[in-house]
């Protein structure tokens, strides 16, 4: 992984974005643990939502989102 100034937003993203991946991953794991369908349904929800947030950071560091272009 790159390594940017901590002046640089990519620095920040790159955080953001694996601490969003970590607790992904966690809730999908949790899934297989558990019986009830309710949170089931909520942690899988859960990592939907992050995975999402994680494609808006790559979409922000690529530029490739007419949002987020200068």
């Amino acid at each position: 992984m790159q390594q940017f100034p901590e002046s640089d937003p990519r620095h920040h993203t790159a955080n953001i974005k694996a601490m969003l991946k970590e607790t992904a991953d966690h809730a999908r794991e949790d899934v297989t643990k558990i019986d009830d369908p309710r949170a089931k349904a909520l942690f899988e929800t859960t990592r939907e939502v992050l995975n999402g947030l994680v494609k808006a950071y790559d979409d922000y560091e690529k530029g490739t989102e007419p949002a987020w272009r200068r």
